[in-house]
């Protein structure tokens, strides 16, 4: 491969790389969500049962090291014979500033219903239940800062383990898709060093047949003897065609590289169908069939008049091929649309063929003599197709044509004048 072609590997293993690392950030990034979602819940379930497991406690010297407890008897309620029966409001000793939550105590007080909620205090959360047990309001308040650290401890963890993921992946898709890319890469490289030796090779004959066409009509021009004019006819109409040739050869090697792309420019291209319809004449004549063009408004596109010409003789071709006795060939403005139809009188496309009678090597026409059915493999409108989608257009089949016959249709954006 050529410097060039392998700088195009190394950039695209490079986009391919960052957007398999992509993937993987955003898949490790969904694992890590739901993975702390999975722990925060349980540590949610794991604070509630250790408050349901305390729910017989109403005294601060019966409550568990990790809990905190408040107890304040209700007005008129019996003590019930414990330790704490005659004493009042009683709380843990180390309770933060914030505990207890006195609003809830006065609300369960009241009569109201046994509230369970996450509150601040000291700076750090807890989980509190306030009840009434026994004649007595208990406010049990679980510390949920141990969970907290072990969530962010997590979370670190998961962002790091995410960065080593996201790096060894990027590092593992430059050497895979340098890996997979290359043969690849060759095979584009051997097929452009193909046509571009090929053109080399054609250009000079090209350019010897056009001068010694040029010259032979020259020559038939200065000529003291009249020459029929069928005879003069055909050596211009082999000047033109030796030029389209040669004009053809570029476009193929401009289409067969993919980083370049020929300069685009107004095309008239009802000119450039009606010339096509004219070359026509004789081929078509020559299997029975009139080949008619007609243009109305302006039909200018912007493109490459080489291309278009090409793409233009490839649909009037298949068109002369499966024709009765007609082709028509028009060019119309559909708002900011060019069309182009070509229509024929034959059998038309079979039914259901859709846009598979522009793919390479297929055919959805079957010959109008051949009761066989066979069918015509060519690459006429596969060379349509790629045409029309270089230059930003669509192109359809359909038995819209002349008697019921077929018809392709191209669809071009309008260019200036």
């Amino acid at each position: 491969m050529t410097t060039a072609d392998d700088r195009e590997v190394r950039s695209a293993s490079r986009r391919l790389a960052i957007q398999f690392a992509a993937i993987i950030l955003v898949l490790f990034a969904l694992l890590g969500v739901v993975i702390v979602a999975v722990v925060s819940a349980g540590q949610v379930e794991a604070a509630k049962r250790t408050l349901a497991d305390a729910s017989m406690v109403d005294s601060v010297h019966d409550a568990p090291r990790d809990l905190l407890i408040t107890v304040v008897p209700l007005p008129g309620a019996g003590g019930g014979g414990g330790p704490d029966a005659d004493q009042g409001t009683q709380s843990s000793s180390d309770l933060p500033h914030g505990l207890p939550d006195e609003a809830a105590i006065d609300r369960v007080a009241a009569g109201g219903p046994a509230e369970t909620e996450t509150i601040t205090a000291g700076g750090q959360s807890y989980l509190t239940q306030t009840d009434v047990r026994r004649g007595k309001v208990v406010q049990i308040s679980y510390g949920l800062g141990e969970q907290r650290e072990e969530l962010t401890r997590l979370v670190v963890a998961l962002v790091i383990s995410g960065v080593i993921a996201v790096v060894a992946a990027s590092l593992l898709g430059v050497f895979i898709a340098r890996r997979a890319m290359r043969p690849l890469a060759e095979s584009l490289a051997i097929q452009r060093r193909f046509v571009a030796d090929a053109s080399h090779e054609l250009r000079t004959p090209l350019t010897l047949l056009s001068m010694r066409a040029q010259l032979l009509r020259r020559r038939i021009r200065d000529a003291d003897v009249p020459i029929p004019g069928p005879v003069s006819t055909g050596v211009d109409e082999l000047v033109d065609d030796s030029k389209a040739l040669a004009e053809i050869v570029e476009d193929l090697l401009t289409a067969a590289d993919p980083r370049q792309d020929a300069a685009k420019e107004p095309v008239d291209l009802g000119e450039v169908a009606s010339a096509v319809t004219a070359a026509a004449q004789a081929r078509a004549q020559a299997r029975g069939v009139e080949v008619e063009s007609a243009s109305t408004g302006n039909v200018t596109v912007a493109g490459a008049a080489v291309s278009l010409r090409r793409m233009i003789v490839a649909i009037v071709d298949n068109a002369v091929d499966h024709a009765g006795s007609r082709v028509l060939v028009e060019c119309l403005r559909e708002r900011d649309d060019v069309l182009l139809r070509v229509s024929d009188d034959g059998p038309g496309f079979a039914p259901g063929s859709g846009s598979r009678v522009f793919e390479r090597f297929a055919s959805a026409r079957a010959d109008a003599d051949d009761t066989a059915g066979r069918r015509h493999y060519g690459l006429g409108l596969a060379l349509v197709a790629e045409v029309v989608t270089r230059h930003g257009g669509t192109v359809t089949a359909s038995n819209d044509g002349l008697d019921g016959g077929g018809r392709v249709t191209v669809r071009l954006p309008a260019g200036s004048a």
